[in-house]
């Protein structure tokens, strides 16, 4: 029963009283002025361990720890010299004595009661002992994480710590508690740091702080270090609280940087290997043609070009892969369209009479299946353009590549000319052209699908990823 002034309680209305105070879920003590128990209810006796005939008339100083004893007639003196609603002992951990004689702590609220016989004061008493368990292993908790921990109120002071924060930050303890947050903020983020708070406390949940950002903190020392920091909103009586869990991740950026820095001279010793690569092809290329360039024998001049067509399609998969800056995979739809039109160009073809498509999808393949994929369409392109199309005939010549599902991808080369004559056997190919396309298409692991007229097509479905190697060869 709670009362802001004073009330008079008569006789005839102490029955109903009694009854209202013996109901009350706490426990209800009522004293006089000399300090002496005049009512108790049930939940009293349950609480102290006396009975109801043990505590009327006794003094209130036998459920006040001997500690405090002394000091509390003064305290109850103070309060029937101005009596009013309060709760007591404010801002201060209050602890009521059993009979057994343990302690146990406890929240009193005090409210005078005028009655026929004077002021009197009624204290409910509530046992804080589950709450302080609750708090304590909460402690505990928070003391045995292996991160530091930081639990600060919404005006943003510090209100309570862990040792491994101690060790983190380099404060003691008591040089944080009650201090604002701020105090670990570097001086650059310090002034928008507040801002950043209310947000949290205007909707308050779990959550990563300064996702996709990177964060710092201070140390006493003045030295700072990056952190992650975890957010955690904390309800207690005292509102809601946050309770940051922060992490030095100092050895783990030194260990990204020092891979990043093995990545990128990596990065730069792959582009000088592919560079130096691509030029000796162009070398090889450039003595073909200056080889070619002393026959007269035709046959020799045609077997000549074909083994400088295929050191460029070599050649442009290094290119690509040194220009794009990703050595790990090389997007074959770039090598189709630079390869397509340096065969036109090296067998003269006229762009009015052959048409020539590329449907090409982005397939992204790992080098040890770009360059054979690459070979296979330099021979199968060129053979195309050298055979289907006799006596300047026009046509059209398809070329595409696309993933077929998500592990097969499908390189493609048809066109509508003259056919493949029917004394040709594949399975016992004779020219080089051929030979190489079937061994090749047995090193990416793949098959090989052949119509040999209308339309003429040479169909290759390979696994995306490289088949493993046989490491007993």
């Amino acid at each position: 029963m709670t009362v802001d002034t004073p009330q008079t309680v008569s006789q005839r209305d102490r029955e109903v009283f009694q009854r209202v105070v013996e109901a009350a879920p706490n426990a209800m003590v009522i004293i006089d002025r000399a300090g002496r128990i005049v009512l108790v209810n049930a939940q009293t006796e349950r609480l102290f361990g006396y009975t109801r005939v043990e505590l009327l008339g006794k003094s209130i100083e036998a459920l006040v720890p001997e500690r405090f004893r002394n000091g509390h007639p003064a305290l109850r003196q103070g309060f029937f010299a101005k009596p009013q609603s309060r709760p007591m002992g404010l801002g201060r951990d209050l602890f009521a004595l059993r009979k057994d004689g343990s302690e146990f702590p406890v929240e009193i609220g005090l409210n005078p009661i005028e009655t026929d016989e004077g002021t009197l004061v009624l204290s409910s008493i509530i046992d804080l002992s589950p709450r302080k368990r609750v708090e304590e292993r909460f402690r505990r908790v928070v003391e045995a994480a292996p991160s530091a921990m930081v639990m600060i109120n919404r005006n943003g002071q510090i209100e309570m710590v862990n040792t491994q924060a101690e060790r983190v930050f380099g404060y003691d303890r008591s040089e944080l508690l009650g201090q604002h947050v701020e105090i670990l903020v570097p001086e650059r983020f310090r002034l928008g740091h507040p801002h950043l708070r209310g947000h949290f406390f205007a909707d308050p949940q779990s959550r990563p702080m300064g996702a996709g950002r990177d964060l710092y903190a201070l140390r006493k020392d003045g030295s700072e270090f990056p952190v992650e920091i975890g957010l955690n909103p904390i309800e207690t009586e005292e509102g809601t609280m946050v309770l940051s869990a922060i992490v030095d991740i100092s050895d783990r950026k030194q260990k990204e940087e020092r891979i990043q820095a093995a990545l990128e001279e990596k990065n730069v010793l792959l582009a000088e290997v592919h560079h130096r690569v691509k030029n000796n092809l162009q070398i090889v290329h450039s003595l073909l043609d200056l080889q070619t360039a002393r026959l007269t024998d035709q046959t020799a001049i045609d077997m000549l070009s074909d083994s400088k067509n295929r050191v460029r399609s070599m050649a442009l998969i290094h290119q690509i892969l040194y220009q794009s800056k990703d050595f790990a995979e090389v997007n074959f739809r770039v090598v189709l369209e630079s390869l397509v039109p340096a065969l036109i160009q090296s067998y003269r073809l006229s762009p009015a009479s052959i048409d020539v498509a590329v449907e090409a999808e982005d397939v992204l393949l790992p080098l040890n299946l770009a360059i054979p994929c690459g070979l296979i369409a330099n021979e199968l392109i060129s053979n195309a353009m050298k055979h289907a199309f006799p006596d300047e005939r026009s046509g059209r010549l398809g070329v595409s590549i696309k993933r077929f599902d998500q592990e097969t991808v499908e390189l493609r080369i048809e066109d509508n000319g003259i056919g493949i004559p029917p004394a040709v056997d594949f399975a016992a190919a004779q020219t080089l052209g051929l030979q190489l396309v079937g061994l090749l298409t047995d090193q990416l692991g793949g098959t090989l699908a052949v119509n040999p007229i209308h339309p003429t097509r040479f169909m290759i479905r390979f696994p995306a990823v490289p088949p493993p190697m046989d490491m007993t060869t």
